[in-house]
């Protein structure tokens, strides 16, 4: 860290201060020439505390800077207004997940990730924030239950692959745990399945609202979640966005039910960007999001809405896997290995061969397990149909992920055709891709 921030610095001729914060018994030499570093803790010592001054600012005055991770492609730079952020937030806590002042609110989240900006928009509610910083499968997977009961968490936030992860490794926090505040469980990141659902309720508690969320950093905020009111059923959202007009699209722009396709938005919403950053004509921001379908918000998820307004995310549209035309969302998958209790995690992608593609399957095995014929034969057989079979099945030692913990399939898919990907180091674990690149097995 000390190094990229020695780099962060060189490239920035107008910075005069970098504030340090040292919370942990570090000791920290920065080499940044003239420029002034300064202890957090010593510099606020030196002030009293004063009556803060509201600013008036117009509604769509700038609060916050979005990133893209950039491993498809530059980053974007989305800029989000204050009052559209503030409400959407608002409706998203209050109404969706029942946030009172009386709840505390936890989620397993990094600076970079919205989920952070949703923590900060909590404290306007009124209810206690309670924040982590650290691996989050410490102390053998139990620290953030340890959290929840020693902070009286009553909502609590996390991933798919956080959910995974304590069941892949025999934890049962319904046992070991009290969690007698918690009421919700949130979760976002990537598509919780129908198995987590199961997971979640017979061995964390069986009392929660289980609220699997979908949206994205483009809009700081949510197109389906919970509600506190409807039934949770397993492998769905809940339901769609309140105020905004969400819907899926066939290819030919046409509103589809029980069937894969694009998810939409027909409205504008007040989360929309007020703009991109040096995008001075909107030629990136309608590219991204209104090339698809005219006057129509495409975010690039696929999905399947329900006849009773429940939605299932099957992943992005970007990696969504079309093996003999037919297109797979890479859930589906996913749901399948789900099942496998020698695979600790996976990564598919689709490789273009002989006119067509095919399926490439990555897996992470438990330790003490090794791909074997059976084992290849145990994975095909769960799928769900042929169609969903990997062509190729290739042991590796990591899976890339984003520092939100998303798996980069985009990343892998570019690799392994020869591609180098864009911005690696938004990944947590960038030399995961070493081993992904020239492999044989993907010549023939």
């Amino acid at each position: 860290m000390t190094k990229e921030i020695e780099e962060i610095a060189k490239d920035l001729p107008s910075l005069e201060h970098v504030i340090i914060s040292k919370y942990i018994d570090e000791s920290i030499d920065f080499d940044l020439d003239s420029i002034k570093i300064v202890d957090f803790y010593e510099e606020i010592n030196r002030f009293s505390a004063q009556t803060i001054q509201f600013e008036q600012t117009d509604p769509d005055h700038p609060v916050y800077i979005m990133y893209s991770s950039g491993t498809t492609g530059v980053p974007k730079c989305i800029v989000h207004g204050v009052a559209g952020t503030l409400l959407q937030h608002f409706k998203e806590l209050t109404l969706h997940t029942n946030l009172k002042r009386t709840d505390n609110i936890f989620y397993a989240t990094t600076c970079g990730w919205m989920m952070w900006n949703w923590l900060v928009s909590s404290l306007g509610i009124g209810s206690g924030v309670v924040i982590y910083d650290g691996f989050p499968f410490a102390k053998e997977g139990n620290i953030l239950f340890d959290l929840a009961d020693k902070e009286d968490i009553s909502i609590f936030g996390t991933s798919a692959g956080f959910i995974s992860a304590v069941e892949k490794n025999g934890l049962c926090p319904r046992e070991s745990h009290s969690l007698a505040p918690l009421n919700t469980i949130l979760s976002t990141g990537s598509p919780l399945l129908e198995e987590n659902f199961d997971f979640v309720y017979s061995s964390i508690k069986e009392t929660v609202q289980l609220s699997s969320i979908s949206g994205g950093t483009d809009i700081i905020g949510c197109f389906a979640e919970g509600c506190p009111i409807l039934p949770v059923k397993r492998g769905e959202l809940q339901c769609r966005a309140l105020g905004l007009d969400v819907d899926v699209f066939s290819e030919a722009g046409e509103a589809i039910r029980n069937k894969t396709g694009e998810l939409v938005c027909k409205n504008s919403f007040p989360t929309m960007p007020i703009k991109f950053w040096n995008d001075p004509d909107n030629s990136k921001y309608k590219a991204a999001y209104f090339d698809r379908f005219e006057n129509i918000w495409c975010h690039g998820d696929y999905a399947i809405l329900t006849d009773d307004g429940g939605m299932k995310i099957l992943g992005r549209s970007d990696a969504t896997l079309n093996p003999g035309g037919v297109r797979i969302g890479t859930a589906e998958i996913y749901r399948a290995i789900e099942r496998i209790a020698e695979i600790e995690d996976s990564l598919v992608v689709g490789q273009n061969w002989e006119g067509s593609e095919r399926i490439v399957l990555f897996v992470k095995l438990k330790k003490g397990e090794s791909l074997s014929e059976d084992l290849e034969q145990k994975i095909k057989a769960e799928m769900p149909s042929p169609r969903h079979r990997p062509a190729k099945i290739l042991e590796v030692k990591q899976i890339p992920i984003t520092r939100s913990g998303k798996k980069v399939e985009i990343a892998v898919r570019k690799i392994i055709h020869g591609e180098e990907p864009k911005n690696i180091t938004a990944l947590a674990n960038a030399e995961a891709l070493d081993e992904y690149r020239d492999r044989p097995e993907l010549l023939s």
